[in-house]
């Protein structure tokens, strides 16, 4: 017997399971195509054990750009097995590639059914490198995933010592370590040694309990981003919807404004009856429901990045296609 909670891990890939070709390789390391499963990424950090009782879950091990609704869906289920195999489990922590983690964090933080804490983990530098991130943050992660007060908070991010929400955390820097930053309300908390200490929480609403159910989906809804930048004429927008767009991001130019030419084809997206959700490729603020906007019938993205922007409104697809509905949907989630 033992008194330690138990955490399952369940390893995708990415930076922290990877493997370069010397200790000094932290940014080509993705040419040697070695990455750990979960059960040895455990083994190569054996301070886990001093931690918690961590039980290796199988995934599969992949660069997180080839990560998608499939392999959120499936982690949704799996999440379900583990915890249906394991009553007493504390926690679950996810390890991710950083390049699309915080799209599968948020993705899982509005479709997730299991109540216990799960925790999205990733490094900047690879298992194998000189001063690797990979082993403490797996640990601060563990950590926080069995900590009681992470119950009830939603889908959190753990990386450099920081606890992050889901839905607003993003990626900011292709190299540092400090890379996950939250721009308008920062972090929830630190893993300070031994130590998980909050000091805010999200207000927005969060998994389980969400209207958004994958679990039997073969896909979501095609929602597409359009850039905006000078110049843009509407050529992106047009060709999205000839590919079979249910619906549309403008990542717009702050505070929710987009050229000419890019105004005239969502105007013509609107018109055939897809739903357009104004975003902004500034990286933080809340895009204001203008008179311009209204009249044009386009909806705002809340402080959404045009990525989370784009799986809320999938998702939301899957349930209503109602304007205001949607509108209810970006002003809760």
């Amino acid at each position: 017997m033992t008194d330690r909670p138990k955490v399952a891990f369940i390893g995708t890939g990415g930076t922290i399971s990877s493997l370069g070709r010397d200790t000094l390789d932290i940014l080509d390391y993705t040419a040697t195509d070695r990455r750990l499963e979960a059960g040895a990424i455990v083994a190569a950090v054996p301070e886990l054990g001093a931690v918690a009782d961590v039980i290796p879950v199988p995934f599969r091990a992949v660069p997180s750009p080839a990560i998608g609704f499939a392999e959120w869906r499936d982690l949704v289920l799996l999440c379900e097995r583990a915890v249906a195999d394991h009553p007493d489990l504390a926690g679950i922590v996810i390890g991710h590639g950083t390049a699309t983690l915080e799209e599968t964090a948020y993705a899982l933080g509005l479709t997730l059914t299991v109540t216990v804490p799960v925790v999205l983990v990733g490094s900047q530098r690879p298992m194998s490198a000189l001063s690797t991130d990979a082993a403490l943050n797996l640990v601060a992660a563990v950590r926080t995933a069995a900590a009681p007060a992470s119950r009830g908070r939603g889908v959190l991010v753990v990386l450099n010592d920081e606890i992050q929400a889901a839905r607003d955390v993003t990626k900011t820097s292709v190299a540092r370590l400090q890379t996950f930053r939250t721009a308008d309300f920062g972090i929830l908390g630190h893993v300070d040694g031994a130590g998980v200490h909050y000091y805010r929480r999200t207000e927005r609403a969060h998994a389980p309990g969400t209207p958004f159910d994958i679990r039997a989906r073969t896909a979501l809804p095609r929602v597409d981003i359009a850039y905006g930048y000078a110049d843009a004429d509407g050529t992106a927008v047009r060709a999205f919807r000839a590919a079979g767009a249910r619906g549309l991001v403008a990542a717009g130019l702050a505070p929710g404004m987009v050229p000419p030419g890019e105004a005239e084809a969502l105007a013509e997206a609107v018109e055939a009856g897809l739903p357009v959700v104004m975003s902004t490729r500034a990286g933080s603020g809340v895009v204001p429901l203008t008179t311009r906007l209204r009249e044009r019938g386009i909806l705002s993205a809340d402080n959404l990045t045009p990525q989370k922007a784009r799986i809320l409104l999938a998702l939301a697809l899957t349930v209503t296609q109602d304007k205001g509905e949607l509108a209810h949907l970006f002003a809760t989630y």
